[in-house]
């Protein structure tokens, strides 16, 4: 499966602009059985965004969106991809947030999974992020106070509503009925109680098949691992990708599953690409 943060596919990106092309090539280069994007975007008609991106990917696809509006004629969300049936979708919502978490069961041959889809709370800097910048370098000092000030105000908020959101989605994970995994960009590093807490009880497929510093975050703030796949027992990791494409200010990540009980024949294995 591939987890990913698009980035509105770089609507508002005037050099970028060929980027929805080149991330559809990228995913059906991959043919992943499970896609989770976050930040998907569509202007105009929803629906027609949707076969267009079902149609870029093959068309034999199912499919699970969760958009809200964004303008008069825009909306913004997540999305499940997967060629599997699936047999319910489901969301959790996250009150007084643009936050997205959707969980999909889906049939493999005789098993069922859920898969939970999250893009929960960021630090809503980029308004002030180029005068963090100026400031850490000491390029400009008027008004420094002040930013500094509405960048921790935005960093209060933003740990406590992705506390909040890490909650609500552990509890209801812990309801599953099916083995799960949990994918996503989850805006807080493995060291915060945000990762922490979605982990708790879980693997992490890098940590269990990845290798290297595993940044997945490559926009203009330090470079770090926000993006994860997490699973249960009954599952079973086996490779770890991160592709470092430069078409969103995240990467693709990539994790390879197979049921824990079930032992790949050795000519079918997967070969790790390290």
């Amino acid at each position: 499966m591939i987890s990913y943060n698009i980035r509105l596919f770089n609507f508002y990106e005037e050099s970028q602009r060929d980027s929805y092309r080149k991330m559809l090539q990228l995913l059906r280069k991959e043919e992943p059985g499970i896609i989770c994007l976050q930040e998907y975007f569509v202007k105009g008609s929803p629906w027609a965004g949707e076969q267009k991106l079902k149609e870029g990917l093959g068309g034999r696809v199912h499919t699970h969106f969760k958009l809200i509006k964004s303008g008069s004629s825009s909306h913004y969300g997540i999305a499940t991809i997967t060629r599997y049936p699936i047999v319910r979708r489901g969301d959790i919502v996250h009150p007084g947030s643009s936050s997205l978490t959707i969980f999909t069961d889906i049939v493999v041959d005789a098993d069922t999974f859920r898969i939970y889809n999250n893009h929960l709370q960021s630090f809503r800097l980029r308004r002030v992020e180029g005068n963090l910048l100026t400031e850490i370098t000491g390029e400009v000092q008027e008004g420094s106070m002040s930013n500094v000030r509405e960048i921790y105000k935005s960093l209060i908020n933003g740990f406590a509503s992705r506390s909040l959101q890490a909650d609500r989605v552990k509890q209801h994970i812990t309801t599953s009925p099916y083995p799960v995994i949990v994918a996503g960009d989850f805006n807080d590093t493995p060291v915060s109680y945000t990762y922490r807490k979605m982990r708790r009880g879980l693997k992490d497929a890098f940590v269990e098949a990845g290798y290297g510093a595993g940044f997945t975050y490559r926009g203009k703030y330090p470079p770090n691992r926000i993006d994860y796949i997490l699973y249960n027992e009954e599952i079973e990791c086996n490779d770890f990708d991160i592709v470092k494409v430069r078409y969103s200010d995240h990467y693709p990540i990539i994790a390879y599953f197979r049921r824990a009980d079930r032992k790949a024949a050795s000519s079918g294995q997967h070969s790790p690409r390290k």
